[in-house]
């Protein structure tokens, strides 16, 4: 894997109708929200070859927002993403991430924004970029890193989609 994608979920409804949280859907600002950040991610040049998504309804319909920028991505829908913390997180990109070059994880905090940051300080990020994730990953927060030939992780890209049009949130 050359390239890492963390993306968390765009904003979701509070309260799915048959009252679970697996099913709450995505609002329409959430849609809106994630397809803006496919579309930025398509601009700077990086795309997924492989999508590996929570399978809960809020995480589905934001890879599918998402993917219409990837008309060349392979998107797998997995049950143990949801929740998933950091390690979790780790433990399905070794088993299925490994083959490709782009790789792109949408999920949900606390454990992606564990993980960003776990990865942040282990490439040595700067300190703004650390402060800047240490401090929030709203709904649709995308973040883009690069591994070297065995090297750390390096922090290409930290989207805040509040930051390119859309709203965001929590």
């Amino acid at each position: 894997m050359d390239c890492l994608i963390l993306m968390r979920h765009g904003k979701a409804e509070r309260q799915a109708a048959t009252g679970g949280d697996f099913e709450r859907g995505l609002t329409e600002r959430g849609r809106d929200d994630a397809a803006l950040m496919g579309r930025l991610l398509a601009r700077t040049g990086v795309a997924p070859d492989l999508i590996l998504s929570s399978s809960a309804r809020r995480t589905r319909e934001t890879t599918a927002a998402v993917v219409d920028a990837f008309p060349k991505a392979r998107a797998d829908f997995r049950r143990d993403l949801y929740h998933a913390e950091a390690e979790e997180v780790l433990a399905v990109l070794e088993d299925e991430g490994e083959a490709d070059r782009v790789v792109m994880i949408v999920g949900h905090n606390p454990g992606l924004h564990e993980l960003a940051l776990r990865l942040v300080i282990q490439g040595g990020g700067e300190p703004v970029a650390l402060n800047r994730i240490r401090g929030r990953f709203p709904t649709a927060t995308t973040v883009v890193f690069a591994f070297g030939s065995g090297g750390p992780p390096v922090l290409e890209h930290l989207f805040y989609v509040s930051e390119h049009g859309g709203v965001g949130g929590e």
